[in-house]
């Protein structure tokens, strides 16, 4: 069982959606149904394939009529599937389907406002860390329908060199030289809050310099310096990272950097309203 087959398992086992009590007594066994999942807001998609295998877990004859795709942009009214098969099982996922896709999309919706606020620019919105435990995988595939770029996917793909790692390390140069003697090809990214420190970065030859809870200005005296000291042989990615929402966002893009990274895509996305609504077959 993958991890999505396992979160949703969970998720219906959480709900009861094995045994809906409600649905059992009030529901004929052979009653058929169906219903039409209907977006009740503008967004972007995320999540028809999760949707669908909820009620796939409870019941796998159902059947679906796919009408929009994941990364399409929404209308409110729009359709976006119908599934057809027992009303039992329509009724019992019914509230968990809703949560991943409402949930998924809500990330992608968000992600997509950001991209389009910096459209004109070459950076590229990335996500962090600050997700849900559990549901990485989920969040991390919505924001690239929404438009946007993942960031390292955990602890295991990238180094990232942060605020209070540096705290505890003497010689970034020589750690980051010693690191790269076991790790050839992994990058190193080093988190800056002050001129200082991107000078360390730079002279560690850091292939990512994140300069993290800044203001626009203040970047971009860092850039200055990251720029002046960059070389045909050596030249870091420059990623914006804190401080970042809808009145800064388009300061940071006119630096013309590499990447900005936004917490809030994962951890602050509001749920697109979408609704599942039931016919008799």
């Amino acid at each position: 069982m993958n991890t999505i087959d396992t979160i949703i398992d969970l998720a219906l086992k959480e709900d009861g959606a094995f045994n809906d009590i409600t649905s059992k007594n009030f529901v004929p066994a052979d009653k058929k149904a169906k219903a039409v999942l209907i977006a009740n807001k503008d967004g972007v998609l995320a999540g028809v394939d999760v949707f669908i295998e909820v009620f796939k877990t409870l019941d796998g004859s159902c059947k679906v009529a796919i009408k929009k795709k994941d990364g399409d942009l929404l209308k409110k009214g729009d359709k976006i599937l119908e599934i057809t098969g027992s009303a039992r099982t329509i009724l019992s996922g019914e509230r968990t389907a809703l949560n991943f896709l409402q949930y998924m999309s809500g990330i992608a919706t968000l992600t997509n406002v950001f991209v389009k606020a910096v459209v004109n620019n070459k950076a590229k919105i990335y996500d962090t860390r600050k997700i849900l435990p559990g549901y990485r995988e989920l969040a991390k595939y919505a924001v690239r329908c929404g438009g946007g770029t993942n960031h390292r996917m955990g602890l295991l793909d990238m180094a990232l060199i942060k605020d209070n790692h540096l705290k505890l390390i003497k010689d970034l140069t020589s750690e980051i030289s010693d690191f790269r003697k076991k790790y050839k090809n992994i990058k190193v990214e080093v988190e800056c809050e002050s001129l200082g420190e991107v000078e360390n970065a730079l002279a560690a030859k850091a292939d990512i310099i994140m300069l993290d809870n800044t203001t626009p200005k203040t970047a971009g005296e860092m850039i200055d310096v990251i720029r002046k000291n960059s070389t045909k042989d050596y030249k870091p990615e420059i990623e914006i990272s804190g401080n970042v929402n809808f009145q800064t966002i388009k300061e940071f893009a006119k630096l013309d950097i590499d990447r900005i990274s936004i917490g809030m895509i994962t951890h602050s996305a509001p749920a697109l309203d979408v609704s599942l609504e039931v016919t008799i077959n």
